[in-house]
């Protein structure tokens, strides 16, 4: 498999990449992030980059992810808004976990709203669906479909007994 080769493959599995804890929240756009690759307080930005930015950019699919190599003297992250504003924040002698759990802070949606999609997007109102805590009990309340047995007595072709056991 091609895609398990190189440093770390693991970061091209979907299950790692659905593990991701950063999801953006609706009004940023552009995630951007500063760092060097030869210092050592710049160690927890790389580890970010390589380790996370895969994960933010599954996660969200809508905002561009762009990281800058070589270029600052300390590492930080910069967020852009859809109305214009943008939002710095110093990641500088940080570790992976602590710049994470920052970001989640600070740029992230909380636990609750989170919960609150995922309960959303399980619900799913399709009016193919018939049952029990759906909006049609039978599927004989869709129109062109035969009736209920119950309701109306099916026509003497149809039934099984009058078919076979012709008496």
């Amino acid at each position: 498999m091609p895609f398990m080769k190189g440093r770390a493959p693991i970061r091209r599995t979907i299950k790692y990449l659905e593990a991701g804890k950063l999801v953006l929240k609706e009004n940023i756009r552009i995630f951007s992030i500063n760092y060097n690759t030869f210092a050592d307080n710049h160690s927890g930005a790389r580890e970010i980059v390589f380790w996370n930015i895969p994960q933010i950019q599954y996660k969200n699919p809508a905002v561009q992810v762009i990281t800058f190599k070589n270029m600052t003297p300390t590492p930080f992250v910069r967020c852009y808004y859809d109305d214009g504003k943008q939002v710095l924040v110093d990641i500088d002698n940080r570790n992976r976990t602590e710049i994470l759990d920052h970001l989640i802070k600070v740029f992230g949606k909380s636990k609750e709203q989170l919960a609150m999609e995922a309960f959303l997007a399980e619900k799913k109102d399709n009016p193919a669906n018939f049952g029990y805590g759906c909006d049609r009990h039978c599927i004989c309340e869709i129109l062109g479909q035969v009736p209920c047995p119950g309701t109306v007595p099916l026509p003497l072709h149809m039934r099984g007994k009058n078919k076979y056991q012709q008496q």
